[in-house]
């Protein structure tokens, strides 16, 4: 069998055409979910991207492996000390170990092994292809590479290539050349005046007055990121920037399908689409950026075709991308690792029921350090370290009715609170319980002085930020939280 994984950085699935979005962002992607089993409630069980990216490769939970953050102890793998054998654990039971022990040739085209020095994403690789700018080239550098690839290899049998796309991912930089096709295109219609008032009040991270993480600067090498959305032009820079890398990309895929079809293999290949996350496009007032473990960060598309599997169908259970690892084990008649968290939804693919989960537990602890849950349309989301956005220790959303976020139900479902609570704390007894380690990674970003990308050395310089956009009045709280 032959299998290409296409990992579109940053891709939310409700901005492509197959999960219902109004713009024609992915005309060549919907023309795969056409054929495909597509999936509707996929999330990644950490985020933002190296403990994305660890946990799909591993088969394990961030509490698992360590890997939580982007930087300190909780961006490295657990130590194995004294047990490990020739071999550490992540050359044992990685999914591209394991298909590279069973004879497949392994590829993969991304620098996010460089990008990160995530040392766990090699794992199992035969053949490495870094593009060179760590996460900031565009598809036109990327796409040649893929060509020569499938050009040299494509009539092989058994491999597996895993393809990196950034061009979704912020900051927003489709050539300015490429045709804008949104820009008489409405906005989402969530996004109401009212609420874009609201949230230029908010503050915290890439909220609409500091869309640069903690200010509102540009650069003029990405002119179609802005750097705050206080005006109508700004709003609609903002999404069609998002959704004109979307189409970008999209014009990728098709090329590949195309290079494919040449090769006479597009009917053999198992073909996957999927991200390492979402992006928060207003939702909890955030704008462009993935920094929270709620329904829009950590939900990621997934579309599956090819050998094996029933076309055409739309699977609503709840599934883990770490469920990746067994799925594609069974299929091709392989050892499932004991030591993976996931559990294969290969009956789902053949049409066989949803096969889903009645829980799946999301963590953030790179922006924020928050774990939620998510079961039958609740997401309990429960916050350890705010970020800088001052949320509440608790929240509560119904997200099949308010996918968007915008009304927390915390203070008038004190009972499904305590579901929530009592689930989340359930469910870290258990994999404490399986540990390889007895240090719960989350506390470890705590201790070391918060995530990385809100460390208490961030706050004086963003407070300056605050007072000169006249929100003076969030600063005795932040300093409450977060100045000792």
């Amino acid at each position: 069998m032959r299998i290409l994984y296409i990992d579109l950085d940053a891709l939310r699935p409700d901005h492509l055409g197959c999960y219902g979005y109004h713009r024609n962002t992915s005309p060549n992607i919907d023309a795969l979910a056409a054929e495909s089993t597509r999936f509707t409630n996929y999330y990644t069980s950490d985020a933002p991207c190296l403990p994305s990216r660890t946990a799909l490769y591993t088969g394990v939970f961030g509490i698992h492996s360590g890997v939580v953050g982007h930087g300190g102890t909780a961006a490295d793998l657990f130590v194995q000390g004294p047990g490990r054998g020739f071999r550490d654990w992540v050359d044992n039971q990685s999914l591209p170990s394991q298909l590279f022990f069973q004879g497949f040739h392994t590829a993969q085209i991304s620098p996010f092994g460089f990008r990160h020095s995530a040392r766990q994403f090699f794992a199992g690789f035969k053949e490495i292809h870094n593009t060179g700018k760590g996460g900031v080239e565009s598809a036109e550098e990327v796409t040649p590479v893929v060509m020569k690839w499938l050009e040299d290899h494509a009539e092989e049998d058994r491999w597996f290539l895993h393809l990196n796309y950034w061009d979704v991912h912020t900051p927003y930089r489709v050539p300015e050349t490429y045709e804008n096709p949104f820009e008489a295109e409405p906005l989402p219609a969530w996004l109401t005046p009212e609420v874009r008032a609201e949230h230029l009040k908010m503050v915290g991270p890439h909220k609409a007055q500091e869309i640069n993480m903690l200010n509102d600067r540009e650069d003029p090498a990405y002119p179609r990121h802005p750097g705050s959305l206080r005006t109508d032009g700004d709003f609609r820079r903002m999404f069609d920037g998002y959704d004109m890398a979307i189409r970008y990309v999209d014009d990728q895929i098709g090329m590949i399908v195309a290079a494919l079809k040449k090769a006479g293999v597009f009917e053999d290949t198992l073909i996957m689409i999927s991200s390492d996350h979402g992006e928060n496009m207003g939702e909890l007032g955030i704008y462009g950026e993935h920094g929270t473990a709620d329904h829009i960060t950590c939900r990621v598309p997934m579309i599956v075709k090819g050998p094996g599997v029933k076309p055409g169908q739309v699977n609503h259970g709840l599934h883990y991308s770490l469920d990746l690892a067994p799925t594609l084990a069974e299929m091709l008649g392989l050892n499932v690792s004991e030591s993976w968290d996931g559990t294969s939804y290969a009956a789902a693919l053949r049409g066989e029921g949803e096969c889903g989960r009645d829980q799946v537990v999301i963590s953030q602890c790179a922006h924020v350090c928050q774990r939620s849950v998510r079961f039958g349309p609740w997401l309990y989301m429960r916050t350890l370290h705010d970020g800088f956005h001052l949320f509440p220790r608790e929240m509560l959303f119904n997200v099949e009715e308010d996918p968007h976020e915008q009304t927390d139900l915390a203070e008038v479902r004190p009972d499904l609170c305590h579901e929530g609570a009592a689930r989340l704390l359930a469910w870290q007894e258990e994999q404490m319980l399986c540990s390889r380690s007895n240090v719960d990674p989350l506390w470890t970003v705590i201790r070391e002085g918060g995530p990385f990308h809100a460390r208490k050395e961030d706050l004086p310089r963003y407070l300056d930020h605050l007072r000169k956009t006249g929100r003076e009045w969030a600063i005795p709280e932040l300093l409450r939280r977060h100045g000792a």
